[in-house]
């Protein structure tokens, strides 16, 4: 029987664990995962859309950096940041009282989210500078030197692609295998933002105020990449 079938343990209340805007950052970034992957290999014409989504990730990515800081509670990257101790203590299936694992990120989850976010910032920066020699530059290529932008575009058409697309494939499995050995439902909350959860978990704000706040840091995002896309003139 899954977690969601069974029985609710006595003193679960419905929390709201992922606010809206991190719903739909999560899902924004996946559907351009998959247009980036899909634009990169058709190439051509289709690489004029491979830049502008690319510049979609780029605001989606300062998003996420400011809202991991005044965003829900289990957003924030403060609820999950571990330390050795507690990566051990996790491995070990022996989590302490104030440990809740189970509620955001767990350690090997957090892990894999700042992971995501390094090789996104470092992709997003190479296809910034990139140089096909074709047809196809990135708006910053003129502030670098050719063999930076050639190194840069090796990069990111080799192992910066293959990187995210291992992460991606760790991720999925990583929600196959607590959801069909663990019982643990792991989409389901990204998409309606609730768990059922047992005790006082504090749960994430997601007010219309709140979401406001976040409306405004995205139009900002957008603003701030729009700023350095025109850099290139």
């Amino acid at each position: 029987m899954s977690a969601d079938n069974a029985p609710a343990p006595s003193g679960s209340r419905v929390v709201r664990v992922w606010d809206l805007p991190t719903r739909l950052f999560h899902w924004l970034l996946a559907l351009a995962l998959l247009a980036q992957v899909i634009t990169g290999t058709i190439g051509g014409a289709a690489l004029t859309w491979h830049m502008r989504v690319g510049y979609c990730v780029f605001a989606l990515i300062v998003f996420r950096v400011v809202w991991g800081l005044v965003g829900g509670h289990w957003s924030r990257f403060g609820s999950f940041v571990y330390g050795p101790a507690s990566l051990l203590r996790y491995l070990r299936g022996q989590p302490l009282a104030s440990d809740h694992f189970h509620v955001g990120h767990n350690p090997l989850g957090s892990a894999s989210v700042f992971a995501m976010l390094v090789m996104l910032i470092i992709q997003v920066a190479t296809g910034l500078v990139a140089d096909d020699e074709i047809a196809t530059t990135g708006p910053l290529n003129r502030y670098v030197s050719s063999g930076l932008a050639l190194s840069a575009t090796a990069w990111h058409k080799g192992p910066g692609i293959v990187l995210i697309l291992t992460l991606v494939v760790l991720h999925i499995a990583a929600i196959v295998y607590y959801t069909r050995r663990k019982g643990r439902v792991l989409v389901r909350p990204m998409i309606g933002g609730d768990k059922l959860l047992p005790g006082a978990i504090p749960a994430s704000v997601d007010d219309r105020l709140s979401r406001a706040r976040a409306l405004a840091i995205a139009l900002a995002s957008a603003a701030l990449v729009a700023a350095v896309v025109n850099l290139g003139g």
